[in-house]
């Protein structure tokens, strides 16, 4: 076994407290889920699709390059903030829209997937998981340390996918109160709201 049963179950709660916090991926699924079921559970595909490549860059040590060099990890940051502050602004401007009964203004599975593979990969925190959580559960003395960065990645989509799945099917099966328009409009301006004060952080974190 790469990691042992203690190493692991330490990880796993860490990795659990972390996960349950509200972030930009979470309002992604409730956004995309409000507008239909595949469209959530394609966020949280997404989700995990982003999850793995930061495994790779981690795996090959880009992770670490980026890191190292201010102009790339500032680049990431300022990339990451721009893409949530559009998502947000796009929802402000188009909510009514992104979930009308159109199927022209239906916000699809694969759109839904993009943005919430676009939004993990661009988001500094979870580099910041990768480079300040996972060397603290890797024992170089075993040996292996790219089959033990796989299990832990592997255990972190494990519980990505068993909190964020309930949210998008709980989300979507609530679609019918969630859509009435003073419901909908509300849950969009905060969803909104949420991803652009998202953005204003991650620049304030960066570059204060």
């Amino acid at each position: 076994m790469a990691v042992d049963g203690s190493t692991l179950a330490a990880f796993a709660l860490v990795a659990f407290a972390i996960v349950i916090s509200p972030g930009p991926d979470t309002f992604l699924i409730l956004r995309s889920a409000m507008t239909a079921p595949k469209a959530g559970y394609a966020a949280v595909l997404g989700v995990q699709l982003g999850l793995l490549v930061h495994t790779a860059f981690a795996v090959f040590g880009l992770s670490l390059l980026i890191a190292r060099s201010p102009l790339l990890f500032n680049a990431l940051a300022v990339c990451g903030a721009a893409y949530l502050a559009w998502l947000g602004i796009q929802g402000l401007r188009h909510g009514s829209v992104v979930i009308a009964d159109g199927a022209a203004a239906r916000l699809t599975p694969a759109r839904a997937c993009r943005d919430a593979m676009l939004t993990n990969l661009l988001n500094p925190k979870v580099l910041v998981l990768f480079l300040a959580l996972y060397p603290n559960f890797v024992a170089t003395e075993r040996g292996h340390v790219p089959a033990q960065l796989m299990t832990l990645s592997a255990a972190l989509i494990a519980i990505n996918l068993a909190w964020q799945a309930p949210i998008a099917w709980a989300a979507s099966y609530a679609r019918a109160w969630l859509t009435r328009p003073r419901v909908r409009s509300a849950v969009t301006r905060t969803a909104s709201i949420a991803l652009i004060t998202f953005a204003a952080l991650l620049l304030y974190d960066h570059f204060r």
